[in-house]
C-alpha cells in the first residue's frame, strides 16, 4: 500500500515527536506509533481513501494516548511504605456498650425503626410495606431516628469527638437495671351504690 508508506515517511517523524513530548520515554513514543501504523494497516485499502492521513494519525494517536493515560491512573503503585489505615479504635467499640441503654430511653416509634433497618438489617422498602409507611416516609423515619440517637448518645454517653469527627473519648454509662414495668394505680371498683 503505497498511500500508508507515503504517510508514514512523511508523518512519523512529527508524529513521534508528539509522542515524545508527551510519553515518559523513548520507547513508549515509538510503541505508540507503532500503535497507529498497525490501526492504518487495518484499515486496509480504506486508508488510501482518507482525505487528510495526518489528520487521521494524530486522532488515533490522541485517542490510544488517552486511552493509556486512563489506564495509567487507575493502576497507580503505592509505595511499600504506606501505612493502613487503623482499624476502628477501641474506643468506638467501647462505646457500643452504650447503646442498648441509650436505644431503650428513645421513643418506641426511633427504636423500631433504628433496630428493624440498621441492627437487623431489613430493606426500609420492607420496613415501609410491614409498617403500612410510604418508602419517603420510612426513609424520613429512619432519619430523624438516627439523628436522635446520635444526639442523645452524644448527650448521656458524653461523646468527644476529635478533629476529624471520629470518636476520640466518651464516659460510659452503667447498663440499665432490668426493672418491670410499674403497674398503673389501680381503681378501686365502682361502688354499688351502698355506703
Amino acid at each position: 500500500m503505497h498511500c500508508l508508506n507515503a504517510a508514514m515517511d512523511a508523518h512519523a517523524p512529527e508524529l513521534r515527536g508528539w509522542a515524545r513530548r508527551r510519553l515518559p520515554d523513548d520507547a513508549a513514543a515509538d510503541d505508540l506509533v507503532q500503535e497507529v501504523l498497525l490501526r492504518a494497516l487495518r484499515q486496509g485499502p480504506g486508508f488510501c481513501a482518507v482525505r487528510n492521513p495526518r489528520a487521521w494519525m494524530f486522532t488515533v494517536a490522541r485517542h490510544l494516548l488517552a486511552d493509556q493515560m486512563r489506564v495509567a491512573v487507575a493502576t497507580v503503585e503505592l509505595p511499600d511504605d504506606l501505612v493502613a489505615p487503623p482499624e476502628e479504635s477501641p474506643v468506638v467499640d467501647g462505646l457500643t456498650a452504650c447503646l442498648p441503654r441509650v436505644l431503650a430511653e428513645l421513643a418506641p416509634e426511633d427504636r423500631d425503626v433504628l433496630l428493624a433497618c440498621d441492627l437487623q438489617g431489613m430493606r426500609q422498602a420492607d420496613y415501609a410495606r410491614t409498617r403500612g409507611l410510604g418508602l419517603s416516609a420510612a426513609k424520613s423515619r429512619l432519619q430523624r431516628a438516627r439523628l436522635r440517637l446520635k444526639s442523645h448518645m452524644a448527650k448521656v454517653c458524653q461523646v468527644r469527638l476529635d478533629d476529624q469527627g471520629r470518636v476520640e473519648d466518651f464516659v460510659p454509662r452503667p447498663p440499665a437495671v432490668s426493672q418491670a414495668a410499674p403497674m398503673p394505680d389501680q381503681t378501686p371498683p365502682a361502688s354499688s351504690g351502698v355506703l
